[in-house]
């Protein structure tokens, strides 16, 4: 277990890759890929940045899905995790999604999909609730974000939003 793990999240990114994804990645222990990855070609660029996890979303075709589970479940600083793509968001979780919530109780539930950023503390488990947005160009959000934090003995510390124009590339 890492004492302290900085980490990129991001998600939705329908086949779009740039430098500044990669730039803010690169400094990262961890990259954290919420699904819609789009075209493998993202997770080959993303790779050297650090240690990916991923997860595939409902856009992904046969080679994502061949390369990243549905949900994945880990450990890292601290902090036990549960990934998935199509999660909903608190109190309107997806259909099945809140029960395992409560079951397994993870410190940070990561979800995509809906691309729009959330981060909310949720009572009902206990846990993190976190989607990054998009960070891809395709789509109805008008701006492009991702995360940034750190995780120390499972708490999440100097979080940050990084946000482009979605026509800023």
């Amino acid at each position: 277990m890492n004492a302290n793990v900085k980490v990129a999240l991001l998600s939705d990114t329908h086949g779009h890759i740039d430098d500044r994804i990669l730039h803010h990645a690169s400094g990262c222990d961890e990259i954290w890929h919420a699904g819609d990855v789009g075209d493998i070609k993202v997770l080959e660029a993303l790779e050297p940045c650090g240690t990916l996890r991923a997860v595939f979303g409902n856009i992904d075709g046969r080679d994502v899905r061949h390369a990243c589970p549905e949900h994945l479940h880990f450990q890292t600083g601290g902090a036990q995790v549960w990934m998935t793509h199509i999660g909903g968001r608190p109190p309107r979780y997806a259909k099945g999604i809140l029960p395992q919530l409560r079951e397994r109780r993870p410190n940070i539930f990561v979800c995509g999909h809906s691309h729009i950023l959330l981060v909310q503390a949720v009572g009902s488990w206990g846990g993190l609730h976190m989607n990054p947005g998009a960070v891809g160009i395709s789509g109805f959000h008008r701006k492009r974000t991702m995360l940034t934090f750190s995780l120390q003995q499972g708490q999440v510390h100097d979080l940050r939003v990084v946000e482009w124009d979605r026509n800023q590339r």
